[in-house]
C-alpha cells in the first residue's frame, strides 16, 4: 500500500494525475504546449494541434484609457477604446480568459463585429486592413479567484499562467494590449533558444 501511494504521489507531482476532493484521483489531461517563440493567434494555436476552438464574449464595450492602458496603447488618457472580455474553449473545454483592450480609433465599428465564431486578429486583418507584425509578452504565475474559477471550471487557488501582451501592426503602431489568464493544469508554455549570441 506504501508503494502505491508512493507512486500515485510521483505522478500528481509530474502532473500525469489530479485529485478532486470527495471524487478521488484521476488521470489527468494532457497539457496543450504552447509556443512563446512564435505570435499565434489562440485559434491558430489550436487548430494546428487539430483542436476546435471556440470563443463566449463575456463583455464588450468602450472604456476611457486608464494611465497605463494610455501608455501601453500610445494614446491619450481618457481616450475611448474598446474592452473585449472573452472565455476560450478548445473542444468546448474552457482554457483561456481574454481581457483585450483595441484603441476605438483604429477600429471604430469593433463592437458590431462577430467576436465569437472567428479570430479577433483574422477580423483585424480582413475588415480593417491591420497586420500584426510582432509582440512583446510577459509570463507570470497567478492563481484562481472565484470568478476565474467558476468560468474555467477549476478550483479556487488553482494555477494560472497570466500573459500580459501588447501587439504592434507593421508600421509599429500598438493595436492590442491584452491580458490572457491560462489554465496551469492544461498549459505548458515551451520556447527554443540559441546558445550561440
Amino acid at each position: 500500500r506504501m508503494t502505491v501511494r508512493h507512486a500515485l504521489n510521483a505522478m500528481y507531482v509530474r502532473g500525469l494525475l489530479t485529485r478532486h476532493q470527495g471524487r478521488g484521483t484521476f488521470i489527468a489531461e494532457p497539457k496543450l504546449d504552447e509556443p512563446t517563440d512564435k505570435f499565434l493567434s489562440f485559434t491558430e494555436s489550436m487548430r494546428r494541434k487539430g483542436i476546435t476552438p471556440a470563443a463566449r464574449l463575456l463583455r464588450l464595450e468602450r472604456i476611457p484609457a486608464t494611465r497605463s492602458l494610455a501608455e501601453e496603447l500610445h494614446i491619450g488618457l481618457g481616450q475611448l477604446v474598446f474592452y473585449v472580455n472573452r472565455l476560450r474553449l478548445a473542444n468546448l473545454e474552457p482554457m483561456v480568459i481574454e481581457h483585450s483592450f483595441f484603441p476605438t480609433e483604429l477600429f471604430p465599428d469593433l463592437d458590431r463585429q462577430d467576436l465569437e465564431s472567428q479570430s479577433i486578429y483574422q477580423l483585424l486583418e480582413t475588415v480593417y486592413g491591420v497586420h500584426l507584425a510582432q509582440a512583446s509578452q510577459s509570463y507570470e504565475p497567478t492563481v484562481a479567484n472565484e470568478e476565474e474559477s467558476a468560468l474555467l471550471k477549476i478550483p479556487v487557488g488553482a494555477p494560472l499562467m497570466l500573459i500580459r501582451r501588447t501587439a504592434f501592426d507593421e508600421l509599429q503602431r500598438p493595436v492590442e494590449y491584452a491580458k490572457d489568464l491560462y489554465r496551469g493544469d492544461r498549459s505548458r508554455f515551451v520556447t527554443n533558444v540559441s546558445l550561440r549570441g
